[in-house]
């Protein structure tokens, strides 16, 4: 994928203009009202462009190159960040990002898949697609964070768990399981932040949490669109209609009452600013935590094992 999204082909002649001016040396008082009024312009038709997202057009921002990856958060969200490695039975996942680190004063345990920038990167972290160790790994982290009675916050980007043959014979679907099962009885508060792609069992093997989150543009499906298109019509060019069947954005899911709550992302993405970004995720988990906080532990666990029990619910 490009930066550009075929979406944001009408701000390129915008944009195009505004880079020419502000490269004028000495720009003269005309230059630099033209330039704020062209800025102007660019923000209103970027602002109504992000307003009218079709479900396959988010899908693309939400996978967008430069989106802010989890290891980016890492070090705008946290005052300090301690990565641990290993799954202590096989290797450490790259796919999976895990540690304590401190959220607003509030000592607490991240478990993140981790897509990875460069095509480099992506190639050694498996674009974010997690093997069974990965999950023993973020389980482990987990565990210990219930030890020491450490609030969890994961963070979910990735396309699903690794399809491969080698994380099939190493228990793939189990280790998924086992994660879903562990999660439901945490006896410490948690909350799951999606910020990108939430892909099918991968991601749901790390959401099994008392508050799921969602950037405005990200997307938690079961299946992502392309699979869909194939199970269904065996056509990819039927992506766009799965995307919208599939009703995978955060506005969807907030009506469904799956999600608990959508964080704004600054017009164009979250990749436009992510400072923003993270300053507008850091108020809401500081929030959530709090509130999850004041809860009793038993009557916790109980509220998050009612929450996944309504999910699906629905009447004909």
């Amino acid at each position: 994928m490009t930066d550009d999204l075929n979406f944001e082909k009408p701000l390129n002649a915008i944009k195009a203009k505004i880079d020419t001016l502000a490269k004028t040396m000495n720009p003269t008082p005309a230059v630099r009202e033209e330039l704020k009024e062209l800025r102007s312009q660019l923000a209103c038709l970027q602002r109504d462009i992000y307003a009218k997202l079709s479900p396959w057009e988010r899908t693309q921002v939400a996978r967008h190159p430069q989106r802010p990856t989890a290891l980016a958060y890492a070090n705008l969200l946290f005052e300090n960040f301690t990565e641990l490695h290993g799954d202590r039975t096989f290797s450490d996942d790259p796919a999976i990002l895990g540690g304590l680190a401190t959220l607003a004063g509030r000592s607490i345990m991240v478990v993140a898949h981790h897509k990875g920038r460069t095509l480099k990167e992506r190639v050694k972290r498996n674009f974010g697609m997690p093997n069974p160790e990965g999950y023993r790994k973020a389980l482990r982290l987990m565990k210990l964070a219930e030890k020491f009675n450490k609030p969890i916050l994961t963070l979910l980007d990735s396309p699903g768990g690794n399809p491969g043959m080698g994380a099939e014979e190493r228990g793939q679907a189990q280790a998924i399981a086992q994660n879903l099962m562990a999660m439901a009885a945490l006896r410490v508060p948690s909350i799951s932040l999606v910020i990108g792609e939430g892909g099918s069992g991968g991601a749901l093997a790390m959401g099994v949490t008392d508050r799921i989150l969602m950037l405005e543009h990200s997307i938690y499906s079961v299946i992502s669109p392309e699979g869909c298109a194939a199970i269904l019509w065996g056509s990819g060019d039927k992506v766009p209609e799965a995307a919208e069947a599939l009703r995978l954005t955060a506005d969807d899911l907030l009506a469904f009452g799956i999600v608990d709550e959508i964080i704004p992302e600054p017009v164009g993405g979250a990749h436009e600013n992510p400072s923003g970004m993270a300053e507008q995720i850091v108020m809401s988990l500081t929030t959530h935590f709090q509130k999850l906080a004041a809860v009793p532990i038993d009557e916790l666990v109980d509220l998050r094992y009612e929450k996944f029990r309504h999910i699906g619910r629905f009447n004909e």
